[in-house]
């Protein structure tokens, strides 16, 4: 078996075509371009206003079973089928998320795809890319700057420095920072106050411009940020402060759709990076629904399991304008399924069919996931190399149980050709079945309501349970005017439940809510259960430990 070249060494070996031949596949010319050098561009605002009102191309969500701590490749299988789509003649586009430097150099080492199975340049997407994440991070800290020098000038609004809810924000994993006290020094240097930094992946304007549809909105989205109250406990918005022309100054470029290519020539929307795991996890809207008027076909992916940027897409983004997948893909590994039937990491890729067997009670969960949305689907089984067919055909079996197609994809060790299985099967799926998407919750029902359909209809739980802290922060939020807002659940992507320790499909458990913070501007409320935090921290052994660049400037360690 000859073992691939590494992710990095595959995509600097790739031949590029100039960005502006990508875009002539999809109908936009030059004008429509903002260049970022030969190989990358923006998308101009008057080109995404000129395909606005356009038919409408097929949607294709991609999203996971839950994935060991390795990932299994999801963002690999979304590529792939782009590829293989392209392959057989299809008019399609991929729109994906960015990557955020704290896994590029935390666990993931980038997230770009993988194998033959890339978007490109990829060492660019993986570092700054066009700088839309530093924008975000700058104006996230800018609001927090002017709410604390508002205070130090006389304090016209009676800002309660106690109460101050809006946090900082950087794009590296620093769990030292996640609560901090500022102002320190003596009064020429602020008012004392505890305050703590986000992962820029989960700022509230990260969502915001995710979901925003033009700068308007943007503006309004802005507006609307809570980021503390009085000392009368009256709310005070971004607006109040005056802050909100700045920002969307700092994010005049980031709010536009960057254009790059797969390793073979498709192209590639990628814009917005919200974690699926403490944000809502999907590329911006305006990307999708672009993509949506140029081309026939559309892949996305969201973050992580069903559970998490599936979920996140169907109840919060789709509801706001009007969006549905015509089909889901679901992507499966052996590998994953084993670690759901109990066996250790260090064995994932042995045989143990008795372990898979009962490692399939994920795949079920995630199917009746998915149905219960309305929406029709085809498990992607995206093989590894120490794969056995004894091992596939069990879950082909699984699945035909369930009426569900499995098609293998090796995309990964093949590229677009071993993704036409997949595509064939996508292709017969979208053809013979129709999507009704059904939200699992209505803007009707109170926002404790809402987290228990979540609770026991998607993540399988008994029930919920609400520190003393989430129930006021609930309250507040209420008093404040958003009860009727869709709820984000921030959770440990390794397990359907809020404990990363149980596998497969746990039952007779309940979900444990510890907090609630408001997040008006991006229009939902995130909820935070059991100990998932908002700034991840890095591993023992960090990818950054890895990475190098020589005098030739050629970069190496991302994978």
């Amino acid at each position: 078996m000859t073992a691939l070249p590494s992710d990095i060494e595959i995509a600097q070996s790739a031949k590029l075509e100039p960005i502006v031949q990508i875009a002539s596949k999809i109908g936009l010319t030059e004008d429509d371009l903002e260049f970022y050098g030969k190989y990358k561009a923006k998308i101009s605002l008057d080109a995404i206003k000129r395909v606005r009102g356009r038919a409408r191309g097929k949607l294709i969500y991609t999203t996971a079973i839950t994935a060991t701590p390795a990932g299994e490749g999801k963002t690999c299988t979304a590529v792939g089928i782009t590829q293989a789509l392209g392959k057989l003649g299809k008019n399609v586009i991929a729109c994906l998320r960015e990557p955020s430097l704290g896994p590029t150099f935390g666990i993931k080492g980038g997230a770009a795809g993988g194998g033959y199975s890339q978007v490109v340049p990829m060492e660019d997407i993986n570092l700054h890319f066009t700088g839309d994440i530093h924008a975000i991070g700058s104006a996230h800290n800018l609001l927090a700057a002017m709410v604390e020098n508002h205070i130090k000038h006389g304090n016209e609004l009676g800002i309660d420095p106690t109460r101050i809810i809006w946090r900082r924000t950087m794009d590296i994993n620093d769990r030292q920072l996640r609560q901090i006290v500022v102002g320190l020094g003596g009064s020429a240097n602020g008012v004392p106050c505890e305050s703590g930094f986000d992962i820029t992946a989960a700022s509230e304007i990260m969502a915001i411009l995710c979901l925003t549809d033009g700068i308007n909105d943007l503006k309004e989205r802005l507006g609307n940020i809570l980021v503390g109250y009085t000392y009368d406990r009256r709310p005070v918005y971004a607006r109040d402060l005056k802050a909100v022309g700045a920002m969307a100054v700092l994010l005049k470029d980031a709010i536009k759709p960057n254009l790059v290519q797969t390793l073979e020539g498709q192209p590639v929307f990628v814009h917005g990076g919200p974690f699926a795991n403490i944000a809502h996890g999907n590329n911006s809207v305006m990307a999708t629904m672009t993509a949506l008027g140029l081309a026939d076909y559309v892949v996305t992916e969201g973050g992580f399991a069903a559970d998490l940027g599936a979920e996140k897409f169907f109840d919060i983004v789709c509801p706001q304008y009007g969006l549905q997948p015509d089909v889901v893909i679901l992507v499966a590994t052996i590998r994953a399924l084993n670690h759901h039937g109990g066996v250790p990491r260090d064995k994932l890729s042995e045989t143990n069919l008795e372990a898979l067997r009962s490692g399939c009670a994920n795949l079920r969960k995630h199917i009746e996931n998915i149905r219960q949305y309305g929406l029709p689907l085809v498990v992607a089984i995206n093989r590894f190399p120490t794969d056995t067919d004894e091992e596939i055909e069990v879950v082909r079996e699984v699945c035909a149980e369930l009426g569900v197609k499995a098609p293998v994809s090796d995309v990964v060790a093949r590229g677009g050709a071993g993704g036409i299985e997949l595509a064939e099967a996508v292709l017969e799926v979208l053809e013979s079945e129709s999507a009704e998407l059904r939200p699992v919750y209505d803007k009707s029902m109170t926002l404790e309501q809402k987290i228990e359909a979540l609770a026991t209809r998607v993540y399988g739980a008994e029930g919920v349970a609400y520190s003393v802290e989430a129930k006021r922060a609930l309250d507040e939020i209420r008093a404040a005017g958003g009860g009727d807002l869709p709820v984000c659940v921030a959770k440990t992507q390794l397990s359907l439940s809020d404990d990363p320790a149980l596998r497969g499909a746990p039952t007779g458990w309940t979900l444990t809510v510890r907090d609630a913070r408001p997040a008006f501007g991006a229009g939902f409320v995130v909820v935070l259960t059991g100990k998932i935090m908002t700034m991840p921290g890095l591993p023992k052994r960090p990818a950054a430990e890895a990475v190098d660049i020589d005098e030739s400037l050629k970069i190496t360690g991302l994978f």
